[in-house]
């Protein structure tokens, strides 16, 4: 269990795939125009993260070495099309259309192919599926946090919901490219910032017991 929670704990601080390893810019900064966009990426990769990892373990001693790579491609595909008809299906005008391109673009996604090649080729099946699932939340809270700056600065609203007074004027700068690289290296610079003063403490008190 200890391990299993590690796993989570890694994807969400310790190993954040945007906020430390810097992985999956591209959807990062194109989807993050609102925050139900970037909250609707961010669960999809976490499904198609968790679902990929475990048929991978599972067949991570079946799969020859020589075409792993090819077959974690084709078993990521498979995910990433079943998310792709379930979009647009059930969430056509709210997210189908503004995700758009960037769905399919899943299956290159580097953080589900690093996970696939680093972490559940070698590992079992449970323990996959919370790195998976630890990775994904990581990558979806960062891409939430992300849109809802962006829309609240950019347009005035939360979730789509207009919060500002009549009187606040968005900075649509916010919204547009700039805006996204703007928000994005703040928000590296306070986790990361954040994140070296609590291993600088982790390490202090290491010290103190040891002595």
């Amino acid at each position: 269990m200890s391990t299993l929670l590690s796993n989570l704990k890694k994807g969400i601080l310790d190993e954040n795939p945007t906020f430390v390893q810097v992985l999956g810019m591209c959807p990062t900064l194109a989807v993050t125009t609102s925050a139900i966009n970037g909250l609707g990426m961010g669960l999809s990769v976490t499904a198609v993260l968790m679902g990929s990892n475990l048929v991978i373990s599972l067949l991570r001693k079946v799969i020859p070495d020589k075409i792993r790579i090819p077959a974690f491609v084709v078993i990521i595909a498979t995910f990433v099309t079943v998310i792709d008809l379930l979009l647009q299906a059930f969430f056509y005008d709210t997210l189908y259309q503004s995700l758009g391109l960037y769905i399919p673009l899943i299956v290159v996604n580097c953080i589900i192919l690093g996970r696939a090649e680093a972490y559940a080729s070698k590992n079992p099946p449970l323990a996959s599926v919370f790195d998976g699932l630890g990775m994904g939340l990581g990558f979806t809270i960062a891409l939430t946090v992300l849109g809802v700056i962006r829309e609240l600065l950019g347009a005035g609203s939360f979730f789509g919901m207009k919060i500002t007074p009549a009187s606040f004027q968005p900075a649509v700068i916010m919204i547009m490219a700039p805006g996204g690289f703007l928000v994005l290296g703040i928000l590296l610079a306070i986790f990361n910032h954040l994140r070296s003063r609590r291993e600088t403490k982790a390490g202090e008190r290491a010290a103190e017991k040891e002595e």
